[in-house]
Formats: structure tokens, sequence, C-alpha cells
């Protein structure tokens, strides 16, 4: 029993870091804060971790790798370029609790800490690259027109995206989230020709 209890803590440790790190970000995620909503004791997280940044680093690449997996969920999942495109952009989403992977690029102790930066930028780049490969395939197959330019509609795919967060978040309404991917479905269903 107690080998199991001492196996599920690096696991609720890092679950609950997870959750707090979306909630509040890494300066408002105190090691007080995660060993109360974890509910285990510090030498847990200190036999475990090394402290809060490696937890973090942690908590950081797991919602990274669970970001990734369900990206090429919609992206693996075959037809249409568009289509597919389209599954990514129209997936459910917690739009007034932002990204869990964007929020953390407003986070100074994220930004000054290249450990902590890397795994969002790898995430971020992640998540273009893929879609920059469908949309490609879509250009091979003439579903949009020849002159697109995969890498930058990926990254304008991205970037409305994360602002369309950062919009629905200020305003506490999902419309502005929902009018960017409007937008860009528009484009897309038009081949790319107003790209």
């Amino acid at each position: 029993m107690y080998s199991q209890r001492m196996k599920d803590t690096p696991e609720r440790l890092i679950e609950t870091t997870r959750e707090l790190l979306w909630e509040r970000g890494y300066v408002g995620t105190s090691p007080k804060a995660i060993l109360q909503r974890a509910g285990v004791g510090q030498g847990s997280m200190y036999h475990h971790f090394t402290g809060k940044p490696d937890l973090a680093l942690a908590a950081i690449r797991r919602t990274g790798e669970e970001m990734r997996a369900a990206v090429d969920r919609l992206l693996d999942a075959g037809g249409p370029a568009h289509a597919r495109v389209a599954a990514y952009l129209l997936r459910e989403r917690d739009v007034l609790r932002g990204c869990p992977v964007g929020r953390l690029t407003m986070d100074p102790d994220v930004l000054l800490s290249e450990e902590l930066r890397a795994p969002v930028d790898e995430t971020i780049a992640y998540v273009r690259d893929r879609l920059a490969e469908v949309l490609q395939e879509g250009v091979d197959g003439g579903e949009f027109d020849a002159d697109l330019v995969p890498r930058d509609l990926a990254a304008t795919i991205v970037a409305t995206v994360q602002g369309g967060y950062v919009l629905a978040r200020a305003s506490g309404d999902t419309s502005a989230f929902d009018a960017g991917v409007r937008g860009l479905l528009a484009l897309l269903a038009s081949g790319g020709d107003h790209l």
C-alpha cells in the first residue's frame, strides 16, 4: 500500500501542477498550493522533484505531450486536408480558460527560463509544423491554391487560435474566438484563393 502511494505521489504532483499552471501561471503557482491541492507533504515533493522548477518542467512537458497527441489524432484522421484542419479548429476547447501551453508565454518566469520555455516553444512549433504538413498535402492534392504557402498559413492558424483565446478571455465571451475560427474556415473553403 505504501509503495503504491509513493508511485502515485509524483503523478498527483504533476497533475496538480498542470492544473495550477493553467489556472494561475508559473508565478502564481506556489509549492504550498501544489502540496495542498495534491494532498501530499513537503517531503514527498522534494523526494521526487528537486523543487518547483523541476516539477513545473515535468508538468509543462506532460501538457505538451498531451497537446501534441490530440493534434496528431485530429490531423492523422485521414480525409481531405480542409476537413482535418477544420477538425483542429473546431475541436472542443475550454476557450475562456485559454490554452494551457500558450498561457505560459505570458509568464515572465517561464520566459526567463530557457529550460521552462523550451517545451512551450517546442509544442507550439510542433502544432504549426503539423498544420503546415496537412496544408501542404492540400496544396499537392489540388485542394488549395498552388500559391498558398503552408508554413505561413499554419502560423496564421496558430496565431488566430492563440489570439482568439486572449480576446475571449479579455471579454469573458467566446465569440471573438469563434469569429476567428469562422474566418479561417471561410478562407480555407475558398481554396486558399484569398490567402
